[in-house]
């Protein structure tokens, strides 16, 4: 089994539950890589193994599994890496709320140990494309969360003209705007007012931030349809981003979001789903007086 390990850090906290992982895998003799920025914080011996720097030595060595150690950032950024490969994801959570990354620490041992016994299925999330001109982000416009246009130098408002197939729909009046997938919907959307949306479904969540309406609402649309924007401002710089990248554009940039060709896949253990993903994390039901 080709398996590729994806962490920014080897973090001396994390040592323990990263050995245990990897004495696992090599118990089951496993072919092993390590992401670049892992391996050089790796301890001995493990900073011993092969890594993996791009995508294109990810198609290279052509993993069956690549196993996140982190929070969703960091499943956001192998998402990046993997694009239309579709390796599936295992997100071990060694960050803080982690929704993607749903494996705690404790139960570390008892999801490989489902996932090595082919006790998981796999969780087939939608993504967003980004088309611009000129473009932006070298290339990599896809995302797994969401894609979002802010204001930048100054505290003035911007106006966000959005088009749906191209008729228009509003000018939003705001500090920006987020355009979500329904995995992203646990994300940036949801700390300004969005709703949450099950991964499954087939829909953008368009998220005005800080309206300066307050009749607007955030707005549930098939993720068949193409959206364009078109910015206004005092400002001449604006930023830009995707999933956890970012760059700044201006008013003359043309912006278009439509669904992505491809997606990314997650695995979900046995006994693990969205929904009690979000019960726990949320704390859902949950009475403290009890």
């Amino acid at each position: 089994m080709k398996t590729l390990v994806f962490g920014q850090r080897w973090k001396k906290g994390d040592s323990a539950f990263i050995e245990l992982l990897m004495k696992k895998l090599i118990a089951v003799d496993a072919e092993i890589r390590l992401s670049e920025k892992l391996a050089q914080e790796a301890i001995s011996p493990f900073r011993a193994l092969d890594t993996i720097k791009n995508r294109q030595e990810l198609e290279e060595f052509s993993p069956d599994v690549v196993i996140t150690l982190g929070g969703d950032g960091t499943i956001l950024s192998a998402a990046d890496m993997i694009q239309d490969l579709e390796v599936p994801i295992l997100g071990i959570n060694l960050g803080r709320l982690g929704f993607l990354a749903s494996i705690e620490q404790e139960r570390l041992e008892q999801a490989i140990d489902l996932y090595l016994g082919g006790e998981f299925t796999i969780s087939e999330r939608a993504m967003i494309q980004l088309d611009s001109t000129p473009a932006v982000f070298r290339g990599k416009n896809h995302a797994l969360n969401d894609f979002t246009i802010l204001k930048r130098d100054n505290s003035s408002m911007i106006v966000l003209h959005t088009y749906v197939d191209g008729d228009f729909l509003n000018s939003y009046w705001a500090d920006g705007l987020i355009v979500s997938t329904p995995t992203g919907s646990t994300g940036y959307n949801l700390s300004c007012g969005g709703p949450i949306i099950f991964p499954t479904s087939d829909n953008f969540i368009l998220t005005p931030v800080a309206p300066h309406n307050l009749n607007v609402r955030p707005v549930v649309l098939s993720s068949d349809h193409v959206l364009t924007f078109k910015i206004e401002g005092r400002s001449e710089n604006y930023l830009c981003t995707l999933d956890s990248r970012h760059t700044t554009i201006t008013s003359e940039y043309e912006l278009t979001i439509r669904k992505s060709p491809f997606k990314t896949r997650l695995i979900e253990v046995k006994g693990d789903s969205f929904m009690s993903t979000i019960r726990n994390k949320l704390n859902w039901g949950l009475d403290k007086r009890n």
